[in-house]
């Protein structure tokens, strides 16, 4: 009892009280999440669309969330991170709403693109919060807490999701636009501004809003952090195949809505039963070493959904995968922390997140159009194939990647000096030092000092 008191104590201990209004906004918004897990089978078997159209549907959904999350990580650097997440999270219960109402292929795939435009929004913003609140020390186990939470509302939601569709759709869209105003009532109520403005003074702050000058630029130059965003977008293709393509193979498969759904909620309790035992078990690792094993198991997990026909099948594949993902997760995280520099944490979050987004476009549209013209097998095979390909690259780029990381910590890179003094010429130093001293006037105690010397004195930055 001692030993699991003081795990608990180790794992959730120190926290700041920030983080976990943030945290519960996370699991109360995640409770609720049950669109995006049942929109597949929603489009396919309740508004009769084919595979190909339902793809497109949540392929648009993608495209609206890389808007999303490209506009959400600059507010949340401009704008500021509470307003940028309250305004995105009230347009997405909005959108989610019209979405559930809509009737037409036309309005459903435009509820899609700005539904998934609003959701996304929130994540850069998100994001940068909890990076702004919790010290470097405690990010791993912030960022895992936060993941467990993600996953616990996940796995009830998979159920209750699976139960509410029997019950009617539209309920569906009810209480996640619900839940997902409540955790916008949390942000507002408990959650201040956590950005910090750049001083004035600071180089990298020129344009008078606390965000470096030419933060496009420095990004797209970035190879480094671009690099491993492509390999993200590599596993996020591989990974989003359970939204899209999974449901509909196990339809294929003779199971119902509901049995998806169970089979799908493993892989959130797997990860609430076990992802707070994963920070204990990579510390000390190498991250590269451990994101190329997740990218492995993750594509076996997929690969093996070639062979599944039955519930305890697709289960079993489900179950692979997500220990991947749950060694993915908080390696990702906090690399991803260490490689954003302070004032552009929004917007790295941004690009980052724009990675999922670009992903959840393409990877409805491509396993619909590799299932159709090529077949099931082929699909989840090709699957277990990248996770091999990302797996190698991360192994080849993980020690640029940890120098970066380090450089960044510890401020080390070129120091540029402010003003360069140089010695005088040898004519100009003989005419200094035989000059006679001018005379030094001290004013009267009730003279005022000179305009210039009045402002010289003054702490720059403050106008």
């Amino acid at each position: 009892m001692r030993t699991m008191r003081g795990w608990f104590r180790d794992t959730t201990g120190g926290l700041p009280v920030t983080f976990w209004y943030l945290w519960a906004g996370t699991l109360v918004n995640r409770l609720g999440s049950f669109v995006l897990v049942f929109l597949a089978i929603y489009l396919t078997t309740e508004r009769g669309f084919s595979a190909s159209q339902a793809g497109l549907v949540l392929g648009l959904w993608g495209a609206g969330g890389a808007v999303g999350t490209t506009v959400g990580g600059t507010l949340a650097d401009r704008w500021g991170r509470r307003p940028t997440v309250l305004t995105a999270h009230l347009g997405a219960a909005t959108m989610m709403l019209a979405l559930g109402f809509a009737r037409e292929l036309w309005t459903v795939a435009l509820g899609a693109l700005l539904l998934g435009m609003f959701a996304e929004a929130s994540r850069p913003a998100f994001g940068a919060m909890m990076i702004d609140v919790v010290p470097e020390k405690d990010r791993l186990r912030a960022f895992t807490l936060n993941y467990w939470a993600i996953n616990l509302g996940f796995a009830s939601a998979a159920v209750l999701a699976g139960l509410a569709a029997e019950a009617g759709y539209l309920l569906l869209f009810v209480v996640d636009a619900t839940t997902t105003v409540i955790t916008a009532l949390i942000i507002f109520v408990k959650v201040g501004e956590t950005r910090r403005p750049a001083p004035a003074t600071a180089p990298a702050s020129r344009n008078g809003t606390g965000a470096r000058s030419g933060a496009l630029r420095t990004i797209l130059t970035d190879r480094i952090y671009l690099g491993f965003v492509t390999l993200n977008l590599f596993a996020a293709l591989v990974f989003l195949q359970h939204i899209s393509m999974l449901p509909i193979a196990m339809g294929d498969s003779g199971l119902s809505p509901a049995t998806y759904g169970s089979v799908i909620a493993l892989n959130g309790v797997l990860i609430v039963v076990g992802q707070l035992f994963v920070p204990r078990l990579i510390r000390g690792r190498s991250r590269s070493h451990v994101l190329a094993l997740a990218s492995v198991v993750m594509g076996v997990g997929f690969g093996l959904t070639a062979f599944a026909d039955a519930a305890w099948f697709y289960g079993l594949t489900v179950l692979i995968w997500t220990v991947g993902e749950m060694l993915n997760s908080p390696s990702n995280a906090t690399l991803i922390a260490e490689l954003s520099p302070a004032d552009l944490r929004g917007r790295y979050q941004g690009v980052f997140s724009l990675s999922w987004q670009v992903a959840g476009a393409v990877a409805p549209v491509l396993g619909g159009l590799v299932r159709e013209q090529v077949g099931n097998a082929p699909l989840w095979i090709g699957c277990a194939v990248i996770g091999g390909v990302a797996a190698l690259a991360h192994l080849i780029s993980g020690p640029a990647r940890e120098r970066r990381a380090t450089m960044l910590r510890t401020g080390a890179g070129p120091v540029v000096p402010a003003v360069v003094i140089r010695p005088p010429a040898p004519e100009a130093a003989e005419a200094a030092a035989t000059a006679p001293a001018e005379p030094v006037v001290v004013p009267e105690p009730d003279d005022e000092p000179a305009t210039g010397q009045r402002r010289a004195a003054e702490p720059t930055g403050t106008r």
